[in-house]
């Protein structure tokens, strides 16, 4: 878990810890209220669990990378997280050779953070894992309503190539139920 050299804006991206797991889980909460447009609000502890019970199983696993950047002033001040995803590539190919994706979960700087190169210096961490565990291709989800984050996105070279579509379980089963009689 080395320590990278701070940049010239006096930042480092570094692997994340344990001891960063809780201000990790407030970065995730406020991507969630920035996505969602919600008022600020406290996580329920079960949802606060579930989080760091989820960050910590990334940290020692060999497919997952968990970062953070940290200011020398400030602490942590953004984080990334991306994992390896394998299939048989039967989209892609005909043949059974495995095809992996790096896929880029969460990435999230503090506003007040912005626009000083440590959103690419995560990305570049990032991609460099995805590399080294020879990941043909980089996907993510954003929502469709952040426009900042298309914005960010497109500019790397992300391309929509789908629609992901959601629905409550109870509410498919009412349809359902509804299309029977």
């Amino acid at each position: 878990m080395g320590r990278k050299k701070a940049d010239r804006y006096g930042f480092a991206i570094r692997e994340a810890q344990e001891k960063d797991l809780p201000e990790m889980v407030g970065f995730l909460a406020r991507l969630a209220l920035h996505v969602s447009g919600a008022p600020p609000h406290d996580l329920k502890e079960s949802e606060h669990k579930r989080l760091l019970k989820t960050l910590r199983s990334s940290l020692d696993d060999p497919n997952r990378r968990l970062i953070v950047a940290e200011s020398t002033d400030a602490g942590l001040v953004g984080m990334g997280y991306v994992y390896i995803w394998r299939s048989q590539g039967i989209w892609e190919q005909s043949g059974s050779e495995e095809f992996k994706s790096g896929i880029i979960d969460d990435v999230w700087v503090e506003p007040e953070f912005r626009n000083l190169g440590i959103f690419k210096a995560l990305l570049r961490d990032l991609v460099a894992f995805a590399e080294q565990h020879h990941a043909s291709e980089l996907t993510l989800e954003y929502a469709a309503s952040n426009k900042e984050a298309k914005a960010a996105w497109t500019k790397l070279g992300f391309k929509t190539t789908g629609v992901r579509a959601a629905a409550f379980t109870s509410v498919v089963k009412q349809v359902l139920t509804e299309s029977q009689r």
